[in-house]
């Protein structure tokens, strides 16, 4: 039996309900029905709101927890991610694949939903999932509430009642919006390796850790610390089944955001430079700063990349009294 990143997602989303007022977000019925869960938008969310959103985007098939990250004498907050379902939860859930775009709205889709709409087809047909749920879970990235019309476009491409979609909406400038950025350092990792041709399905466990950015200005500035966490600072670890060794090296090795022409700066400021155009930066920036993996039936484990905390610094633009 396959499991429902929907079912599984859902589940969070009505716990996120249950607990509206000790997480401080909304909860709002669409004319259409369908459910809102406000996370930043007007309502100020926070660190748990974030955890929870990332659970969601997970299909809960993750353990989250909230750490520390040392950034030289700075100590700034963390999440770690521990998942036995890698691709379903980062890959069949988690990954922003879905540009929403009607109107004047627009939002990064990510989270179980996608799994239905199939954003984008190519990727399940890859990993082999499939859901077939009554019920839609999206987390959107965007300082919006989106309206009728936005929420019975997504449930007709996800194939669901607009009654029957729930939806969770986190701004990037938002203290959950950080956290639910950073918690995506583990599929990064995954995303890099898939792009540089690799068969993600070997990976069968992974690990990471990243800090969380405060709040730096505004959703675009913001885009550019929460990235920077993962590109300059997170590290993962995965446990693979793959029988070719020595090739494996090859893919660790250039897996690292290290390998980027675009390295050793502000993301913002790289973005800036491209005009604001995400078609001009190197995609090989989108990637961990640092990857460790171990071939389960070798024995080996391979390491490749490293942190700097020195450009992170500067991203956040801490001002030290």
């Amino acid at each position: 039996m396959m499991i429902s990143v929907n079912e599984y997602g859902l589940d969070v989303f009505e716990e996120m309900m249950d607990d509206a007022d000790a997480l401080k977000v909304g909860i709002e019925e669409l004319d259409n029905g369908t459910t809102i869960i406000d996370a930043g938008v007007e309502e100020e969310g926070g660190f748990e709101a974030g955890l929870f959103v990332s659970r969601i985007c997970m299909a809960d098939l993750a353990d989250l927890t909230f750490s520390s990250f040392g950034l030289g004498n700075l100590v700034v907050p963390a999440i770690e991610v521990t998942t036995d379902h890698p691709i379903l939860a980062c890959m069949a859930s988690q990954f922003a694949g879905w540009r929403i775009k009607l109107k004047k709205f627009f939002g990064m889709g990510s989270g179980p939903a996608r799994a239905l709409s199939l954003n984008p087809r190519e990727l399940y047909e890859k990993i082999m999932y499939t859901d077939d749920a009554d019920e839609a879970v999206l987390v959107l990235e965007s300082s919006k509430i989106p309206d009728e019309e936005v929420a019975s476009e997504i449930a007709k491409a996800c194939r669901v009642e607009p009654e029957d979609l729930y939806i969770a909406v986190v701004p990037t400038a938002s203290v959950a919006g950080t956290v639910q950025i950073s918690a995506r350092v583990v599929e990064t990792g995954i995303h890099k390796l898939e792009t540089l041709g690799f068969d993600i399905t070997s990976i069968k466990h992974a690990h990471g850790i990243v800090p969380i950015s405060p709040i730096v200005g505004d959703d675009v500035k913001c885009m550019g610390s929460t990235n920077d966490c993962i590109i300059y600072c997170g590290r993962v670890y995965y446990a693979v089944d793959y029988d070719d060794v020595e090739g494996l090296k090859g893919y660790v090795k250039k897996v690292p955001s290290m390998n980027s022409k675009d390295y050793g700066k502000p993301f913002y400021i790289t973005f800036k430079n491209a005009g604001f155009d995400f078609f001009k930066v190197d995609g090989a920036m989108f990637a961990p700063a640092e990857i460790t993996v171990n071939e389960l039936k070798s024995g080996r484990t391979f390491a490749s990349g490293a942190i700097n905390p020195e450009v992170l610094l500067q991203s956040f633009g801490i001002e030290i009294l």
